[in-house]
C-alpha cells in the first residue's frame, strides 16, 4: 500500500426522527454499497447515521427525537466536566469488575473503578471495520471526540448489548495478542480513557472506556490487524470489551479519532499521515471520511486553538456569527468567553449563552419577518416555529472563526425538525464548553489537518 494512501470512506445516511415513508428496501439500494471498494483514489466504505434504517448497527426506529437531544445533553455535560478546572463535583466512580458469568477459575477477574464519559451512539456515526487474520468486519459508531477503538468480544464474560453479525472471537484470529499490564500502551489508557488502567491476575492490562449516558465498555487490552478493504494495518492496538453495556445501537464498538497516541489516527499516521476529513450528508446523500492526503485549495482554514484543558479534542476560536448578513448585537469578545471544540458526535451546537441570545432574537426576528409563526419550546431547544425547516423561509445565517474560515450555513443547518410539523433552531445555550455540532457541520467538507494544527471547511463538500 502506497504512503500516504488515503482511506477513503464513503458514507450514505438517512436522517430521519420519523419513521420513512418511503419504501426501506428501495432507498437503502439506492445508496452506496457496503463492501469495500479499491480505487485510485482509495479504500472506499460506507459510512451510514445511527437511526438511518440502511445503517448495519441502527438504533430503535421509534427512538423518540426528545431521547436523541436527551442523551446530546449527557454528551455535553461530560465534555464541560473533561474541560472544567476542578472536578470536585463530578459523579463518584462506580465499580465493576470482570467476572466468567459461570465462574471456577477467576484468571479474568479486575476490579476497576468507573467515571462517567461522553454520551455515545445517539449521535454518531457509523461504518465498517475489519479485524483479525482472517479479516471480519464489524459495524462501529466513529467518534472525533474519543480516542480508543473497542468492540466486543467473545466469550464476553459479564455482558454484551445486542449487535448486528457475530462478536469478534480473538481465538479465531492467527494475529490476535493480548496486552501486558508491563506495555506502554497500558500506561497510555489514562489518558485515552480518562480512566486508570487495571492489571488481570494473569498480568493482561484492562481497560475501562466510561460515557456521560452511563453506557461503558471493560475489557483487555489487545493487539491485532485492522484492515478497510484490501489495506491492512498491523500491530493495531484496540479494547476487547468483556462488559459492554447502554446506548450503543447494534454497533459492535466504537472508532476513535482524537488526538490521541491510542487512537486510529495517530496509529495509521505513520502509513497515512496526520490528517482525516469528512462530509456529513443530509438525508439520503452520501458523504465521506478520508484518512490520510487531501486538497487544501478549496479549504479555509482556522487554526486548532491551543488548550491545556484536553489535550485529545479538537478546539477553535469562533469569532463572530451574522443573520441576514448583520452581525449579531454581541461583543466579540463574548465568542471567545469559552472554551469551543468541534465535534462529529453532538448533534446541537453549543453557544456562549449572550451569543446564543442575541442568534435566537435575530432568527426568531426575520422568521416573524416571513410570516412563520412561533411554537412551543421542544426539550432543549426553546426558539422554534411552525413546519419544516425545508418549507419555510430561513435567514442566512455564517459563522466565522479565527483566521478567516467561514461557516455559512443553509436552512438545514440552521434548523431542525422535531416533529411532522416543527422545526427549531438548532443550536442551545451553554456556560460552559462551546461545541461546533454535526447538524451545522452536514453538507461541509471539514478537514482535521492535525499535521498543521489547522481545521479547514468546505461548502458543498458531500456532492
Amino acid at each position: 500500500m502506497e504512503q500516504l494512501l488515503p482511506l477513503l470512506l464513503v458514507c450514505s445516511f438517512l436522517f430521519t426522527v420519523a419513521a420513512p415513508t418511503r419504501d426501506i428496501t428501495s432507498v437503502c439500494a439506492s445508496q452506496t454499497t457496503d463492501f469495500p471498494q479499491l480505487d485510485s483514489s482509495g479504500l472506499h466504505l460506507t459510512l451510514h447515521h445511527p437511526q438511518s434504517p440502511c445503517s448495519p448497527a441502527p438504533l430503535p426506529s421509534d427512538l423518540p427525537f426528545s431521547t436523541v437531544l436527551t442523551h446530546d445533553d449527557a454528551r455535553v455535560a461530560h465534555l464541560a466536566a473533561r474541560l472544567a478546572t476542578n472536578n470536585n463535583d463530578a459523579p463518584p466512580r462506580r465499580p465493576t469488575s470482570l467476572r466468567k458469568k459461570k465462574a471456577t477459575v477467576d484468571d479474568s477477574l479486575a476490579t476497576v473503578p468507573l467515571s462517567p464519559g461522553t454520551s455515545i451512539g445517539v449521535g454518531n456515526y457509523v461504518t465498517q471495520l475489519g479485524l483479525g487474520t482472517p479479516a471480519t468486519s464489524y459495524a462501529m459508531v466513529v467518534d472525533t471526540g474519543s480516542s480508543l477503538t473497542w468492540l466486543q468480544c467473545s466469550p464476553c464474560v459479564v455482558s454484551c448489548h445486542r449487535q448486528a453479525g457475530p462478536l469478534f472471537d480473538p481465538k479465531s484470529s492467527s494475529t490476535y495478542a493480548s496486552v501486558p499490564c508491563s506495555a506502554s500502551q497500558c500506561d497510555e489508557l489514562q489518558a485515552a480513557t480518562l480512566n486508570p488502567s487495571a492489571c488481570s491476575n494473569s498480568g493482561v492490562c484492562v481497560y475501562q472506556a466510561s460515557y456521560g449516558d452511563s453506557s461503558f465498555s471493560v475489557g483487555y487490552l489487545s493487539k491485532d490487524t485492522v484492515s478497510f478493504g484490501s489495506g491492512s494495518f498491523p500491530n493495531f492496538y484496540y479494547g476487547c470489551g468483556q462488559d459492554n453495556e447502554g446506548l450503543f445501537g447494534r454497533s459492535a464498538g466504537l472508532i476513535g479519532l482524537a488526538r490521541n497516541k491510542l487512537s486510529l489516527l495517530y496509529q495509521l499516521a505513520p502509513s497515512l499521515g496526520y490528517s482525516f476529513s469528512y462530509c456529513l450528508p443530509t438525508s439520503a446523500s452520501t458523504g465521506y471520511l478520508t484518512i490520510g492526503s487531501y486538497s487544501p485549495g478549496q479549504y479555509s482554514f482556522t487554526p486548532m486553538a491551543s488548550s491545556s484543558l484536553d489535550a485529545s479534542l479538537y478546539f477553535v476560536t469562533l469569532s463572530g456569527m451574522s443573520v441576514g448578513g448583520s452581525p449579531l448585537a454581541v461583543s466579540p469578545s463574548e465568542y471567545a468567553s469559552l472554551p469551543t471544540i468541534i465535534d462529529s458526535g453532538t448533534v446541537i451546537t453549543r453557544l456562549p449563552t449572550s451569543v446564543y441570545t442575541a442568534l435566537s432574537k435575530a432568527v426568531a426576528a426575520a422568521m416573524a419577518a416571513s410570516g412563520v409563526q412561533s411554537a412551543p419550546a421542544f426539550s432543549i431547544l426553546d426558539t422554534c416555529f411552525e413546519g419544516q425547516a425545508s418549507r419555510v423561509r430561513v435567514p442566512a445565517v455564517s459563522m466565522a472563526f479565527a483566521g478567516g474560515a467561514t461557516m455559512k450555513l443553509a436552512a438545514r443547518n440552521v434548523l431542525i425538525d422535531v416533529d411532522d410539523s416543527t422545526t427549531c433552531l438548532a443550536f442551545a445555550p451553554t456556560d460552559s464548553t462551546a461545541i461546533i455540532g454535526n447538524t451545522q457541520q452536514q453538507t461541509f467538507s471539514v478537514v482535521y489537518d492535525v499535521g498543521q494544527s489547522r481545521i479547514g471547511f468546505a461548502a458543498g463538500g458531500c456532492s
